[in-house]
């Protein structure tokens, strides 16, 4: 069921941290390990990789934490499953990896856009996994555009959505790469789910800039006698409210000509090993970090010590 803005957004307080591992070494890893690390709420067991000379696996490593290059194997052969696994890989990895983690009874947070789990947006959905033991985080452009077009739909006759995002290429990994395809498709799917619009489009541009390029998203929207104060209001609202757990997120601009409404958003990141630019690895690991700590507050939550919380 979905929590309300107030309590879904608030950080709990959590009287036994839950025990978590985390599947994925590259610059979504690392910042997801720097995360959890900050949380009173999440106790990190397990940072899982492939190579063993990651910059994720050596960061974590110097965080105190243990690490291995043997990937989800590991994870598997834990002697007590964990609370929670994130899976930071790819969406074809995440495919293989699901029904694997699916009999242990955790709760995978899945930050890659495999579309296999329930797809949740905290500030949309809330943060509970209401249908199962699979929670997807969608996409990146998706975290930043699904609040607003979702509030856009709410309140206005909306016709058509279009969503297109930007990323620096440095801070567009391997994954972010092979994953095109399921990003494009995850995003418009998305799009579609929270706002009951059918014609949609997605795109995500990888930006060779130099400078490198600040992580936005521009959401296009068709819609008749579009107010510009009203649309205004309405992100401005959203914003506000994704801000709660993502607080570099902000509304830069927005217009209606016709029945043309664009609202550009940007997500500047607020982490202790990513770049300012890198709002886009910033507000997922934001949003999971924040589905794993209302998990961790959950009063029915039994722990694998068998206590309940």
């Amino acid at each position: 069921m979905s929590l309300g803005v107030g309590l879904m957004t608030a950080r709990p307080d959590v009287v036994e941290p839950v025990t978590v591992a985390v599947i994925g070494t590259g610059a979504i890893g690392r910042d997801l390990v720097s995360k959890i690390h900050r949380s009173p709420a999440l106790d990190c067991r397990l940072v899982a990789g492939r190579n063993p000379e990651s910059a994720g696996l050596r960061y974590a490593e110097r965080l105190g934490y243990a690490t291995t290059a043997a990937g989800i194997e590991a994870v598997l052969a834990a002697a007590r499953p964990f609370d929670v696994v994130f899976d930071a890989t790819s969406a074809a990895s995440h495919r293989d990896h699901w029904p694997l983690l699916e009999p242990l009874g955790t709760l995978v947070i899945d930050l890659t856009p495999s579309k296999v789990g329930q797809m949740v947006a905290p500030t949309v959905t809330g943060v509970s996994a209401a249908t199962g033991r699979n929670v997807n985080l969608i996409s990146c452009g998706g975290q930043a555009s699904v609040p607003v077009v979702h509030a856009l739909a709410a309140r206005f006759p909306v016709t058509y959505l279009e969503v297109v995002s930007t990323v620096a290429s440095d801070v567009a990994g391997r994954a972010t790469r092979l994953n095109l395809d399921e990003y494009v498709a995850t995003t418009g799917a998305a799009v579609t789910a929270f706002s009951g619009v059918t014609d949609v489009k997605a795109i995500l541009n990888i930006s060779p800039a130099v400078p490198p390029a600040t992580f936005r998203t521009a959401v296009h929207a068709r819609m008749a006698d579009a107010d510009p104060a009203a649309v205004r209001a309405v992100a401005d609202r959203v914003a506000g409210q994704v801000r709660s757990f993502a607080p570099g997120y902000e509304v830069t601009a927005c217009t209606a000509v016709g029945d043309l409404v664009t609202i550009t958003l940007q997500v500047m990141a607020h982490s202790d090993v990513l770049p300012p630019y890198a709002g886009n690895l910033d507000i997922i690991n934001s949003a999971a970090v924040m589905v794993a700590e209302q998990y961790a507050a959950r009063p029915d939550r039994v722990s694998r010590t068998g206590v309940t919380s």
